[in-house]
């Protein structure tokens, strides 16, 4: 079993961007976007995601990953809920965490939100000073629900 704890910001600058290791295009769909469970399917670059997550407790919740066919994530993508989403993720290395920065496309286009994995709900992560806002707590920057209700920045 496994459990993710992450932390969700906005930005309030683009200095991240000189320090981005990687990136990689993200289109994403879910087949159920119930709160209680979501199933989700990822197309990464070239590759397929299929992942289950369970109901938001705080900021934790159960998460099962696993890699699939990319044939297969491009068919189940197909049955997916409309729109997809569709977003750039970019990795940035800050001491001990790796920084997720999602900047969106299409219905979500402008909207750019930065994430960070923790061990436990109480640990200490040193905020860069381009992180914003803390958005964890608040379900519109979900992105099982920015699909249905998208936040459109430009």
């Amino acid at each position: 079993m496994s459990q993710e704890i992450e932390r969700k910001f906005l930005l309030i600058s683009d200095d991240w961007k000189s320090m981005v290791s990687s990136s990689h295009r993200i289109q994403q769909g879910y087949l159920n976007s119930d709160p209680l469970r979501t199933v989700r399917i990822r197309i990464i670059d070239d590759k397929g995601v299929l992942t289950i997550k369970g109901k938001n407790e705080g900021i934790s919740r159960l998460e099962f990953e696993y890699d699939i066919p990319i044939a297969d994530a491009k068919a189940l993508i197909n049955l997916c809920e409309k729109p997809l989403i569709d977003k750039i993720r970019n990795l940035v290395k800050v001491g001990s965490h790796t920084w997720e920065i999602d900047e969106f496309a299409g219905a979500n286009e402008g909207l750019v939100l930065a994430e960070v994995e923790i061990e436990s709900e109480d640990s200490h992560v040193d905020l860069p000073s381009w992180i914003g806002e803390e958005v964890s707590h608040d379900s519109r920057y979900y992105n099982s629900n920015l699909f249905k209700n998208p936040i459109k920045l430009s």
